[in-house]
């Protein structure tokens, strides 16, 4: 096996819907320009909420991806 470097960056996802669609929001945008992510790591979980209901979720995520070289 390979010994990796990684670079980890910090993203904040929202959703209507739900934590993990929060999360899914971030990781499927981060991928269209940052190549070899390998792992995420939930920081902050919020919601705003409105007449007693969960209106919207946000979560900040610290994800991890391979440094080439």
């Amino acid at each position: 096996m390979k010994d990796h470097v990684y670079k980890h960056i910090e993203l904040t996802g929202t959703s209507a819907v739900s934590i993990e669609a929060a999360v899914t929001t971030a990781i499927k945008r981060a991928h269209k320009t940052i190549k070899k992510l390998s792992w995420f790591e939930v920081l902050e979980t919020r919601g705003s909420i409105d007449k007693g209901k969960v209106l919207h979720w946000q979560v900040t995520i610290k994800v991890g991806f391979v440094v080439e070289g």
